[in-house]
């Protein structure tokens, strides 16, 4: 199999996966009319596949996500890339792990982002996804790679795969389009959750090492792993 032959259907694949995944932003009500947007890499290339800008989720397809260099260019599509491409570009210019990078105007999640505050570590299952509380990024002006350096700078150190962007709404990592997906919905439920612990008084915080200990064990032992043959 040629190389090139290789990356266009690693590209094809990801286009289909793409497209699939901003319906998910919509089942799980994250995004309003074409806001949002989903990225993924192309693993071993300089590229990423992006959704088009300004077009209706019912009128995703394969065919019209958009791939671009990570420069922000139009290497192949015959649409606008969306208008947060160059935040995406400049993360995976600057985090060589992040695999996939998701934006949203989720509600609740947004409220606290308008609110400038970050989320603090109050619930086991924030502390499992996110390892303690999502903070929050500088404001940034649309269009441009302030967005990203903002991404870049808050998440560079933190174990959180989320970050509210002062004012703007949320932006999410991860290793593959799929996890930054997840993050961007489990950030939706902690915050709505949240704020409804506020308005019934004051929340109760998780201890730090309890905290570490949860993240720690959701990371590296929850799920399925592969079990030796000898051992089922």
């Amino acid at each position: 199999m040629s190389e090139q032959f290789r990356m266009g259907a690693e590209v094809a694949r990801l286009r289909e996966t793409v497209a699939a995944l901003h319906a998910e932003l919509v089942r799980y009500g994250l995004v309003a009319w074409t806001a949002g947007n989903v990225s993924a890499r192309v693993p071993g290339r300089s590229l990423m596949v992006i959704k088009p800008s300004g077009v209706s989720y019912d009128d995703l397809r394969p065919d019209n996500m958009v791939v671009c260099d990570l420069d922000g260019v139009v290497v192949e599509g015959d649409l606008a890339p969306s208008s947060d491409t160059a935040a995406h570009a400049y993360v995976y210019r600057s985090m060589p792990d992040v695999g996939g990078v998701v934006h949203t105007h989720s509600t609740y999640a947004t409220a606290w982002a308008a609110r400038g505050e970050s989320i603090p570590c109050h619930l086991t299952a924030q502390a499992d996804e996110f390892g303690g509380e999502i903070p929050v990024g500088p404001f940034a002006l649309i269009g441009g790679d302030d967005i990203g350096k903002g991404i870049v700078a808050t998440l560079s150190g933190h174990r959180s795969p989320a970050v509210l962007m002062r004012n703007h709404g949320v932006f999410t990592i991860g290793r593959n389009a799929r996890a930054a997906v997840k993050a961007a919905v489990m950030c939706e439920d902690v915050a709505r959750t949240a704020h409804l612990a506020r308005t019934l008084g004051q929340p109760t915080p998780i201890a730090a090492e309890d905290i570490d200990s949860l993240y720690e064990r959701y990371q590296n032992v929850y799920g399925q792993t592969t079990v030796p043959a000898a051992n089922r």
